[in-house]
């Protein structure tokens, strides 16, 4: 029960013309909890009734106190204040979340309709590094909550297997590279190569040339170079899957640039067609001054075509394939003028649907302040980074836990579980300055103590029933709420209760360390109940009743963790 949508829907009576939702997103949680459980601040409405807001308050407060779930009700200095009777709140949160289990804070919000979602989109004959790592683990959590809310999601991994780049691997392949050391070696030799022609071209530029012509030789077809091309794809797509096996991350769609090849004839004759197109120097461009943007180059002045062509003629592709509520494309904050440029493009095109288009962008990530650049060769692998956390953990449950069962198993979880929940803890947008030290830290605020607070409520749970099992009696049916009502147990009923809401502002504000934040909060609110109230007591009902507040939480924990990417071991 979301008490306050229970609010806002018994006061739309009280105040006309107002709608519950936009009552419910009035209301606050007090920061102090004397100041009750949920407060309504009446200045706002103040000129829409045309009262005093401590006027409103009263007459609200006259109103709710017909409510009868709710313990008192008091009007102050213009807030309305809401008590909620304890002990029919506890009943009802953990009712809910012991009933729902797996679906408690899901919503058929989406009803059906489809989101595409476009991440990771890692480029073809480069590594996966830990700049590939923020685009992919957001993609996968915006998947998995906007599938909760009930949409149906389409993930795409845009492959970037197109460009000029592909040029100056075959030429580098044919000048420095050997057959068996890349089947071998992999994308590492693949990136030597790749580095090695920026070196060299830095003074024999004529290799810049040599590249271009390969590249038009694979847009026109070459047997040769189209051979080479599907070899690196071919290659890089099994190293990627490892990363992705790892990370738990899986896609409907690897249509990558490469596969709007032959399309982009099409968008451009329409851009044409719309008089959009102009030529500039024998290069095609969409002017875009009006809107204060530089033009959107379309197509090159040796006939190539760019980002640009290939973007707007993907969305259309989408469109038309997928008839999207919304495209959501989780790219870096770098690209944000490139997105504005297409997503208005289209717009001029003369499709409304533009404004569906979102561009979700996050900071960057750099290499103890240097940024990473795989032309450099200044890139810390993916793989490594998971490996070594992995590594650590096990090392860890070694020392701690020697005689553990699936220690690998659970080292494969906590260790990939630390390095998504490190990134996703703070807000996308901000910059991320990689340290292994930060990236490895398992203390505090982390995706192993979250962990390791469900894992903890597991074994609550199996020492009440003798070791065989985590569930409850009658699936915890029956519990006494008036016996939950101690200031911890209270916190801890009332945290579980903010989860939907929680999930639902995470979609909203396509943010998923706001899932990432609450679950620490309520791994907190669970530790200082777990610490101050001892569980397995002799009194029946006392037990039943503790017992059933951590089954709630181990499955809210468990229903948080999954929708940011996480597993929860039921033993660590």
């Amino acid at each position: 029960m979301q008490y306050k949508h229970k609010v806002a829907g018994y006061l739309v009576p009280s105040l006309e013309g107002m709608e519950e939702a936009a009552i419910a997103g009035m209301l606050e949680y007090p920061p102090n909890p004397d100041m009750g459980d949920l407060s309504l601040p009446c200045f706002k409405l103040s000129k829409v009734l045309r009262k005093a807001p401590q006027a409103i308050a009263e007459d609200l407060k006259a109103k709710l106190e017909q409510a009868d779930w709710l313990e008192k009700v008091e009007a102050v200095s213009g807030y309305c204040n809401l008590y909620l009777k304890k002990d029919s709140f506890v009943q009802d949160q953990l009712s809910s979340v012991l009933s729902m289990r797996q679906q408690f804070g899901s919503q058929n919000l989406g009803q059906g309709r489809t989101i595409v979602i476009d991440y990771s989109s890692p480029n073809i004959a480069k590594p996966f590094h830990v700049g590939h790592l923020r685009t992919t683990i957001i993609g996968n959590a915006l998947y998995k909550i906007f599938s909760f809310l009930g949409y149906n999601v389409v993930r795409v991994n845009h492959l970037g297997d197109w460009g000029t780049q592909f040029g100056k691997l075959i030429v580098a392949y044919k000048e420095w590279g050997q057959a068996e050391t890349i089947e071998q070696e992999g994308i590492s030799e693949l990136l030597r190569l790749y580095v090695k022609f920026h070196d060299e071209a830095e003074t024999h530029p004529e290799l810049e040339d040599r590249a271009r012509g390969w590249f038009v030789k694979l847009e026109q077809g070459d047997e040769e170079a189209t051979r080479l091309w599907k070899w690196f794809v071919e290659i890089s797509l099994n190293e990627f899957n490892k990363i992705y096996d790892l990370l738990g991350v899986s896609f409907d769609s690897y249509a990558g640039e490469s596969f709007y090849n032959d399309k982009m004839a099409a968008v451009v004759q329409e851009l044409k067609d719309k008089q959009l197109l102009e030529e500039d120097d024998g290069a095609m461009l969409v002017r875009l001054d009006d809107y204060n943007m530089p033009p959107a180059l379309i197509i090159k002045k040796d006939g190539g075509t760019l980002y640009h062509t290939r973007d707007i003629t993907a969305a259309l592709y989408r469109k038309n394939t997928y008839d999207f509520e919304k495209a959501i494309y989780v790219v870096d904050a770098g690209q944000s003028l490139h997105f504005k440029q297409t997503f208005k493009v289209i717009e001029l095109m003369g499709y409304d649907w533009a404004e569906d288009l979102v561009h979700v962008a996050f900071g960057k990530v750099s290499l103890e302040g240097a940024k990473l650049s795989t032309r450099k060769g200044n890139v810390v692998m993916l793989e490594d980074l998971l490996t070594q956390s992995i590594a650590k953990i096990r090392e860890i449950i070694e020392s701690k836990n020697p005689d553990m069962e699936n220690k690998d198993e659970v080292a494969r979880q906590v260790g990939v579980g630390a390095i998504i929940f490190n990134d996703l803890s703070t807000n996308r947008i901000k910059d991320i300055v990689f340290s292994w030290e930060e990236a490895l830290n398992f203390d505090g605020e982390t995706g192993p103590y979250v962990q390791y607070t469900q894992a903890r409520c597991c074994s609550v749970l199996r020492k009440a029933n003798d070791g065989q099992s985590t569930e409850l009696p009658d699936g915890g049916a029956s519990f006494d709420a008036s016996l939950l009502l101690n200031e911890e147990a209270y916190a801890a009923a009332k945290q579980i209760a903010l989860f939907t809401e929680t999930v639902e502002q995470a979609m909203v504000k396509m943010e998923p360390s706001i899932i990432s934040r609450y679950l620490v909060d309520l791994a907190q609110s669970f530790n200082r109940f777990y610490h101050n109230c001892p569980i397995l007591v002799d009194d029946e009902e006392q037990r039943k009743a503790r017992l059933a507040l951590v089954k709630s939480v181990q499955i809210t924990l468990q229903n948080g963790l999954a929708l940011i990417g996480l597993e929860s071991p039921e033993k660590i």
